[in-house]
Parts: structure tokens; C-alpha cells; sequence
């Protein structure tokens, strides 16, 4: 991860200079990379609503095609074609985003390793912050706490707005996210209770940050169902135009 762990590393010393506090340092670090991230976030999301949207149409397909998987993966294909939707716009975002978060889980364990060799850096790291004597050292509880919290609130928002792929057995699927709902957290809490302060911070901050990215994707969501709806009915409505133009044609020549 040092492709991604030296640039940040670079950018976090930047920082450090300009502002003169490790811990704000921190935070307006972890400003930085979740706003260059959301962009990815919100691809991410819109896509997930883009499979909610055609969910019965490719579950229709499966249960027509079930025995003719070369059939089903045809008209897969053409219900792609027509909405423009790609299985794999959901994964690509996570995929880029993975070895960023990766990146910066190993600077901020290991700041000096990633960052070049300076005598004030070195000393940063073990600054105070509020009621933390050394960034340097785990927080026991209010940080993990804060953390733990954060990421509950997030990902339970997060599951809430995300639809379960097409064909995956529905009770299965409340089921894992239950589990994860409550095991996350609790790791996020243990895992921070034992990694330094700073990672904690950027942690936490990184989940509220999450929270208000969240409230905002829900907005977008349900104004595309709303977009979705209105391009439902104005379907409807041609549809009953043209049929009842077929039957008056139909007539006249009766």
C-alpha cells in the first residue's frame, strides 16, 4: 500500500505545517480524502439504485429462463443494453476505494514510515490532543466508543439505501446484514481500543462524515424514484394511447 500510503503521507505533513496540530491535522485529513472519495461513493450508490430499479425485471428473466441459462444470459444482456446498467458499475468504486482506505490504515499505524524522515513529524505523532496525551497510544473508550457508534449509524443507513443483488434469497440477505450491523461496530470498537489515537480519529471522523454523505444520497435516491415514477406513468400513458388508437383504426375499418 505505499503507492498510496506516501502521497497521503506527503499531504498529511503539508497540513501539519500550515495548521501546527497533529490532531486537526488529522481531521482536516480526513475532510480531504472522504470528500475525494464521495464521488466514487455516490457512483456507487446510484448504481445500487439503478439494479433496485430493473430488480423484478432481471428476477422475471430468471424465473422464464430458469432452465435455459443461454436464453436468460440473452435477455439479460438486451435489458442491460436497454437501461444502460453494467453488473460491475457497483463493485468498480469499491475496488478504487479499497487500497486508498488501505493506505491510509497503514500511514497513520506507522506515520514515520510513510512520511520523509523529520525530527517535527516525529514528535507530531506523540502530540496531545484534547483529553488524548499521545496520538501516538490507543484512547481506551471515547474514541472506540465514538468510532463504534459512528460506524453503526453509517452502515445501518447505508444498508437501509442499498438493494440486495438480484436472485440473492431474500431472508439471507436481512440476515447478513443484521450480523454485520452489530459485528462491525463491535470490531471498529476493539480494533480501536488497540490501534494508535489518530487512526481512531481519522476513523471516526471519516463515519460522521459518512452519516451526512448518506443523508444527502438518500435525497438524490428519492428524487430518481420520483424521476422513475413520472417515467412509469408518462410509459402508461402512451401505452393506453396507442392501444386505444390500434382499436378506433381497428373499427374504422370494421
Amino acid at each position: 500500500m505505499t503507492i498510496f500510503a506516501k502521497p497521503i503521507g506527503y499531504l498529511l505533513m503539508g497540513i501539519y505545517n500550515v495548521v501546527g496540530n497533529y490532531g486537526i491535522s488529522l481531521i482536516i485529513l480526513t475532510l480531504v480524502v472522504k470528500l475525494a472519495l464521495y464521488p466514487l461513493y455516490a457512483k456507487q450508490l446510484k448504481s445500487s439504485a439503478g439494479m433496485q430499479e430493473m430488480s423484478s425485471r432481471v428476477q422475471d428473466i430468471q424465473r422464464r429462463y430458469a432452465n435455459d441459462r443461454e436464453k436468460m444470459n440473452e435477455e439479460m444482456q438486451k435489458v442491460y443494453a436497454e437501461t444502460g446498467f453494467s453488473p460491475m458499475s457497483g463493485c468498480l468504486p469499491m475496488l478504487i476505494q479499497f487500497p486508498v482506505i488501505m493506505g491510509l490504515f497503514a500511514l497513520l499505524r506507522n506515520p514515520m514510515k510513510y512520511m520523509p524522515a523529520s525530527a517535527t513529524m516525529m514528535f507530531a505523532n506523540h502530540e496531545s490532543f484534547l483529553w488524548i496525551k499521545d496520538l501516538a497510544q490507543p484512547d481506551m473508550w471515547i474514541l472506540p466508543i465514538a468510532a463504534a457508534a459512528s460506524t453503526f449509524f453509517a452502515f445501518s443507513m447505508n444498508s437501509a439505501m442499498t438493494m440486495q443483488a438480484p436472485g440473492t434469497p431474500e431472508g439471507q440477505g436481512k440476515a447478513m446484514n443484521a450480523m454485520m450491523k452489530y459485528f462491525f461496530p463491535l470490531s471498529i470498537l476493539w480494533l480501536a481500543r488497540s490501534y494508535p489515537a489518530g487512526l481512531a480519529i481519522y476513523w471516526a471522523g471519516g463515519q460522521f462524515m459518512q452519516i451526512f454523505f448518506n443523508l444527502r444520497m438518500n435525497k438524490v435516491r428519492e428524487k430518481m424514484k420520483e424521476e422513475q415514477e413520472q417515467k412509469k406513468l408518462v410509459e402508461r400513458a402512451e401505452r393506453e394511447l396507442a392501444r386505444k388508437k390500434r382499436a378506433r383504426m381497428k373499427g374504422s375499418y370494421q
